[in-house]
């Protein structure tokens, strides 16, 4: 049965983080692409590093795009990053949720 939903497209097993691509600077945060191996095809993720104040600190994205090739995915998320960083510069990094006591 696993066969013929490989086949056909059904399932296709948990997602599996890859091995991330090379950091790119930009405007002084790094972008490392971490796409996520779905089945035959690559899910669309990174992460988005600056350091403040002496820490490191990290922001992961995950979206639901997929493709075939993992240089795609990774040309992809370089550029979702630096989109996410326009929008957002370090603000990305606060805590936007409330805290719990």
């Amino acid at each position: 049965m696993s066969f013929w939903k490989n086949l056909f497209g059904g399932g296709g097993g948990e997602p599996r983080q890859e091995a991330p691509a090379p950091g790119e600077e930009y405007n002084g945060f790094t972008i490392r692409a971490t796409p996520m191996s779905v089945g035959s095809e690559f899910q669309l993720a990174g992460r988005i590093e600056k350091e403040i104040d002496g820490e490191l600190k990290t922001y992961d994205f995950v979206r639901a795009d997929r493709m075939s090739s993992r240089d795609d995915a990774v040309a992809l998320a370089v550029s979702k990053g630096r989109q996410i960083i326009d929008e957002q510069g370090v603000g990305l990094f606060k805590q936007s949720w409330p805290k719990t006591n």
